[in-house]
Parts: structure tokens; sequence; C-alpha cells
């Protein structure tokens, strides 16, 4: 049950369902949209909001639904079931229209198969559309409306003949005018004119005899006639017959059609039907984008938990003023049933109650809310809200006795599965008496177990919630630094009025103000204001906690991550240090044993010269082996001293004495430039020289003969330069190339320059096949770039994408 009539105006749920009309294309699906009502039934809900989200998951990847050319033929269909009937033309054609539509709507819906919508899905698969029908319409009917002549061959024979009669008669007409004109019965700039239908010859009155016909028509003056030649109304007759054969003709064919379409009306009638809830389910999706709306988790119990609500008209007011909504995060469970909310007025108590008043009558409606994920909703079967002025002249009732007949009827019907919503609760009599009166009220309310929010100022409704008793008090947060409300609900507090503040700012004479504290006592004051300022300075302890709360864990990861870190390198550190005293431990062991063996065979030896020398060679075999053993670092230290020696003298060989004298073919440079080329002709005292492909010409004294090894190193270095920096190019152009171009959306002239730059960077990468998206749409695209890839005899075919990959929308490139 909801309760009052008038719910839906008093939530703004009549805003909703003006939107949602607005967003329909067809009449069937506003139809819906009037229909829409609130819903108890746990798996209707559940099948409403799925179906809803799975078509704003279509919605949101930016596909165009298929929703023009539709017209609703419901009534026309009815009429023409009854035998005898027939389909009017103009009928047919729309009739046409729909049906490629209706066409067009169950292949998109199926070609979003892949998204997992198999609620929106199921509805397709109801719309049943026999092809014949549309076929016989396409025969019949063209794209003017007008049937076509090819409709039988009885049509086209009369249209025929109707055309040879009505050009023999322009003839015949235009020949009796201009032998008018040539007998001086009519001016010379006379024209033939129209009258019903027929042409005629104006003629003078006095002349009306001297031709032969019929007078259709004559002046205002009556100084003109209006004839139809003798000759020219035989043959109008005759076209008048003909045209009446082919009005019969048509006849006969719509009946045809109509007898043919008969059987197929009730399932033309199930699509409209279908057609219409897919238009409402996509009315709700859109609708939905517009305020952030999902699905929260829905379970069959009272109650609910919804994490940053917002009002979605004012969600949609404010989006268009750039401005931001405080979200509301509110909790009723069977802990804490009834939330009382106090605050400061115009702080948004009533914003907040008709929130939770509009999200939990939206979400039984089927609609999308604006919540945030991991937010709870269960199920009422009743929703009650008394808000505003509810006077009534009518019934003769006072603003307060409209709301004791409210509360009555609450306290008659109100359950566990009942969720009330009451502004200002006591309000409208003597404070002390309505406050008792609904506190009474209130405690009855909980008694019944009723979920509810209410709001008040009244001090005793506060002070009625107690832990464990189902009531719980929130509070508006007012910031007394700015004196200015906050519109954040907190739950758990109770709030102040924050009367004497707001009266301030808006510049209420002092002295009144001065004397109503006194009336009231300074501590209510104190108390009221040090009870919102502690709920302030808690949130901002909490935020600070929680801040503080991420640091300490971030810090602990991190030390975690260094000490192990740490661990590792120790651990790495003394093996490697290990493995190289067991290393040298194995190669001083080994060296020891070999000196001792030589000093040995030397003694005994009495030092020959030729055993000598063979155990120094000995020991030098055995000491490139060890050398080999060490690493490379170590390698290279004792290969230093052996070497330099050997390096310099090779050195010395290399270089190459160059005498003072230049001539071509020599390599120089020009030290005051640092440039070097070689030498391409010498003349007097001048040179040629040639660097990088460019010649120019300086003085013999201002260059310096170089060393042509050097030189050819140089530039040898010069070319992996430039070969490396081609390279380097070429593997960054390969790793970002993309094997499909999407050019979709662009204008003709974009597309082909993006397609022409694309070709070009697959030929030089040696791509041998590519991908060119440009949509279906009218084929535009499309035939401007087939047209242009036919000029490329780089390509060596191009062809449409399979069917299942993209069909035509998808241009498949092979290069040579």
């Amino acid at each position: 049950m909801i309760y009052p009539r008038d719910f839906e105006k008093k939530v703004e749920f009549d805003v909703i369902r003006k939107l949602l009309h607005d967003n329909c294309f067809s009449p069937m699906g506003m139809e819906y949209v009037e229909k829409m009502k609130f819903e108890t039934q746990f798996k209707k809900i559940d099948l409403l909001l799925d179906q809803t989200s799975e078509f704003k998951k279509i919605i949101e990847e930016g596909k165009s639904f298929p929703s023009t050319d539709f017209y609703d033929l419901r009534q026309e269909l009815h009429r023409i079931s009854t035998a005898g009937t027939y389909i009017f033309p103009d009928h047919l054609f729309d009739l046409k229209s729909t049906l490629e539509s209706i066409t067009e709507i169950i292949r998109f819906i199926q070609n979003n198969a892949d998204k997992n919508i198999p609620r929106i899905l199921h509805i397709a698969d109801r719309i049943y559309i026999d092809q014949q029908i549309l076929q016989m319409a396409v025969k019949i009917i063209d794209d003017r409306g007008e049937i076509k002549n090819t409709a039988s061959a009885v049509l086209q024979n009369l249209r025929k003949r109707i055309a040879e009669k009505e050009k023999a008669a322009d003839k015949k007409i235009a020949q009796k005018l201009k032998e008018a004109k040539k007998s001086g019965l009519v001016a010379d700039d006379v024209e033939i004119a129209i009258r019903d239908g027929r042409q005629v010859i104006p003629l003078p009155a006095s002349h009306k005899r001297q031709i032969q016909g019929l007078i259709l028509d004559e002046s205002s003056t009556g100084q003109t006639v209006f004839l139809e030649p003798k000759e020219v109304l035989e043959i109008n007759n005759e076209i008048r017959e003909l045209k009446g054969a082919e009005r019969r003709e048509i006849i006969k064919i719509l009946k045809g059609a109509t007898d043919e379409l008969r059987p197929f009306i009730p399932d033309l009638l199930n699509a409209y039907q279908e057609l219409g809830l897919l238009d409402f389910i996509r009315a709700k999706a859109k609708l939905a984008n517009t305020f952030k709306g999902i699905k929260p988790n829905l379970n069959e119990n009272s109650g609910f938990n919804w994490i940053h609500g917002v009002h979605p008209i004012l969600f949609i007011n404010h989006q268009k003023q750039n401005k931001n909504v405080v979200p509301l995060d509110i909790l009723l469970d069977k802990e804490n049933r009834v939330l009382v909310i106090s605050g400061p007025n115009a702080g948004g108590k009533s914003v907040c109650l008709k929130t939770v008043g509009i999200l939990q009558y939206m979400l039984q409606c089927g609609l999308l809310i604006p919540v945030e994920e991991g937010s709870v909703s269960g199920i009422f079967k009743n929703i009650f809200i008394d808000i505003g002025d509810e006077q009534s002249l009518e019934n003769d009732l006072s603003t307060y006795s409209s709301h004791l007949l409210n509360m009555k009827n609450l306290v008659l019907n109100g359950d566990e599965n009942t969720l009330f919503l009451i502004d200002e609760f006591g309000t409208g009599t003597e404070p002390q008496l309505g406050g008792a009166i609904a506190e009474s009220i209130l405690e009855k309310l909980n008694e019944l177990g009723c979920y509810g929010v209410v709001t008040t100022h009244y001090s005793n409704l506060k002070l009625l919630a107690k832990q464990g008793n189902g009531i719980i008090n929130g509070a508006m947060l007012f910031d007394t630094n700015i004196m200015e409300p906050l519109y954040q609900l907190v739950i758990g507090k109770p709030g102040s009025s924050f009367a004497f503040e707001i009266a301030r700012k808006i510049g209420f004479p002092k002295i009144l103000l001065k004397n109503a504290e006194k009336k009231t006592g300074k501590k209510q004051l104190d108390f009221d204001q040090q009870l919102q300022q502690l709920e302030i300075e808690k949130n901002e302890l909490d935020k600070k906690k929680q801040e503080f709360e991420v640091a300490d864990k971030f810090l602990v990861e991190l030390t975690d991550k260094y000490e192990n870190l740490k661990n590792d390198l120790e651990d790495k550190k003394n093996k490697i240090i290990s493995d190289a005293r067991e290393e040298a431990f194995q190669l001083l062991q080994s060296s020891n044993k070999l000196i001792e063996h030589t000093i040995k065979e030397i003694r005994e030896s009495q030092a020959e010269k030729e055993k000598t020398q063979k155990l120094r060679k000995e020991m030098w075999e055995e000491k490139e082996k060890i050398k080999k053993q060490m690493p490379d670092k170590k390698k290279n230290a004792g290969q230093n001293e052996e070497e330099k020696s050997g390096k310099k003298e090779t050195q010395k060989s290399q270089e190459i004495k160059l005498d003072g004298k230049i001539r071509t073919g020599d390599f120089i440079k020009i030290p005051e430039q640092e440039i070097s080329g070689e030498v391409l002709s010498v003349s007097g005292d001048e040179v040629i020289i040639g660097f990088n492909n460019v010649k120019f010409k300086t003085q013999l004294n201002k260059v310096e003969k170089i060393n042509p090894k050097k030189m050819k190193k140089q530039l040898s270095d010069i070319r992996k330069t430039v070969y490396s920096g081609i390279l380097e190019d070429l593997n960054d152009k390969l790793t970002n190339f993309n094997f499909q171009l999407d050019v979709r959306g662009m204008r003709g002239e974009d597309a082909l320059l993006k397609v022409k730059q694309y070709i070009d960077d697959a030929l030089l990468l040696n791509i041998r096949e590519v991908k060119i998206l440009h949509g279906k749409g009218h084929g535009i695209l499309r035939s401007l770039i087939h047209d242009y890839l036919k000029t490329l005899s780089e390509i060596k075919q191009f062809k449409d994408e399979h069917i299942e990959r993209g069909g035509h929308g998808i241009t498949l490139v092979i290069l040579k």
C-alpha cells in the first residue's frame, strides 16, 4: 500500500515519470511508463532491475539504438482483422517501415549478445516477424507510399493505357488551343487551365459556341468560360473509366495483401507489445545514465544500507548548474529501524526524507537508483509519507488535524513491512502537547516493528533513542565557524536547530535575540553548540585517523620490503665472499704444490739449463691455466703489464708517416671548423673538399693532412650512427603499429589521408595484411576507401571481412 494518493508528487516521482515518458520513442513505450507501478514481489523487482541493468550495458557501449521509422498500427491491425476489409496504402507503407525497424532492432540486440544480456535477449526472442509479410509489402508499395505498377499485370496495363490517353488528350487540347488562337477566338497569351482536374480552354463568353465542347466553369464576371473541347472530352471520359478500373484493381490488390497479412496479425500485435517493453526498458536505462543509477544488492527483507545515495532530481538539476550534491550514507536494519533526524532549518532534513522515499519507490518500480556499489536494499510492502501542508478546506480539516488523520492510518496499518516517512513530527499545535503525542505515536510504531525516518526539532523525540530499542538519532551537520549548513547526515548523535545562529546570520534584531536567550537559558544554548561542534571535530579526527592508518600501513609494508631486501643482499654477499675464499684457497693450494715440485726438480737436476727452461715453461702453462679460471677483471689486471709493451710496439708499427704535400684523394681536416673530408682537386693555393656529399672550396694553408685510417674509422662511425638511428625508428614504428585502422565517424577526406599514411607505414614495415574499420552506415566511407585502394599497385587484394568478424564494415587489405 502507498499512502497517501499523491505520494509520487510529494517525493517528486512524477518528475521521474515525465522524464521516462520523454525518453520513449513509441506510444507503446509511453503506455508502459503510465502503467508502471510499485511492486512488492521480490522476483518481479529483481527481473525489472536486471532488464534495465542489461540495457544500460548496451547503451554504455555508445551504439545507437535503431528507433526511427516506427508507427503504431495496432488500431489499424485490429480493424483489418475482420474478413472483407483491406489495409489502406498509407498504412501499408507505414507497416513496411515498421517491419524494417523491428528487424533492425532485433538484429541490434542479437549483435550485443556478448554483453551477457539474457533477459533482453529473451524479450527479443519472443518477437516473431514472418519475412513473407515484409516481402509482400516491398512487392506492392514503393518508397513514396504509392502502389507499384508491377503489383499486378492488370494494374500495369491500365496505367500504361491511362498514360497513353493522357498524352493524346494533352496533344489534342494543345491543337485546339492553337486553332482557336489562329482563328482569333482567344488571345495569343492564353494558356490551358485546369477545372475539376480536367484541362480546359479559357474562352470569351461571346465565342463559346464557336468551339464544340462542354463548359465546366466560368469566371466571376461571366465574361470568360472554361470549355473542354468535344474531342478532348471523349478522351477524358475514357481516362476516367480507366482510372475507375485502376482504383478497383488497387482495392483488389490490397484485399489480397490483407488476406495474406491477416493470419500474422496476432504475431504483429505481440511484436508491438514486446517492442513497447524494449522501448520502456531502454528509457529506464537511459534515465539511469543521467544520475549514475545502479542495481544495489537486493534481498527480500525489509531495510536498506545505502552508500552515497542522492536524490535523482536534485542530482540532475545540480549537474546542469555544475554543482555537487552532498550524498547520504543511511542504514535502517533490525537493530536500528527508526531514524530520528534533527538539525537546523534549511539544513537538508526534508531532502534526506524525500531521498529515502523516492529511492525506495524507484527501486520497487524497477528503476536503477543513484547509490554506490556495495549498497544493499530490501523490499517493503507499504510506504507511508506525511510531509508538507495537508490542510483541506473541502473536508474541513486543519493542518494538524490532517497530520493526526495520517498518523491514525499509519498506526492502524503499519507492520514490520512498512516504511514511514514523517517530516517535522509533532508540529502544528502547542509544542509540549504536540511533542507528547508524537512521542506516543513513535513508541507505538517502534512496537509494531515499522521502519521509518522522521525529522523533528523536539528534544523529547531525540531523547527517545536508546541503545538497543530500535530508535537511533541522526544529525544534519552545521558549521558554526562560517554559520552554514553542511548538508551531511551523521547517524548516532542528535543535532541542534541552531535557531539563534541562523537568526543572527540573517540580521535579526540583537535586542530580541538577547531577550530570547534569557528566556531559553544559557545552558541549553551552550549544550546545543558544544554538541554540534564536537561532532564536526570528531569527523575531522576520524578523517585524520584514517589518513594516519593508511600511512602507517604503507610504512610497515615499506619497512618489510627493505628488511627482506637487506637480508637477501647480506646472504648473497656472504655467499660471494665464501665462494671467493674457497676459490682462492684452491688456487693457493695448487700454486704451492707446483712451486714445491719445481724447486724439488731444480735441486735434483742441479739447475741444468735445459731442465730449468722446461720447468719454467710448465709453470707458465700452469699460470695460463689458472688465469682462465679467474674472473675477467683479474685476468685483465694480470695482462695489463704484459701487454703494454706489445701494444706500444703495434701502435708504432701502424703509424704512417705523412708528408706535407696535399694531393687529390688525400684526407684532410680544417681545424678552425672541425670539418674533415676528402680532397677532390687541387688548383694552385686552393683545394676543393668533399664532405657528406657537399663540395666546398677553401685555402690550402687552412687545411691539415690526416691519417686515412683514422678518417675511414670516423666515416664508419658516422655511418653506424645514421644506420642505427634509422633502425631504431623502424623498430619504434613496428612496435607501435596497429594491424587495424579505425576511421569510423571521420569525414571522407580525413579518412582517406589516414588510410594513405597507414598503407605507407605497412609497406615500409613489410607487413602483408591489415584491416581498415570504416563501419557500415550508408557505405560512403567504404566506397571512397575501396576506390583509393584500386589505384595502388602495391596491393595484391582487398575484400570485405568475414561476416562473423564485421562483414562489409571492415575491409581486409593484402599487400604484395
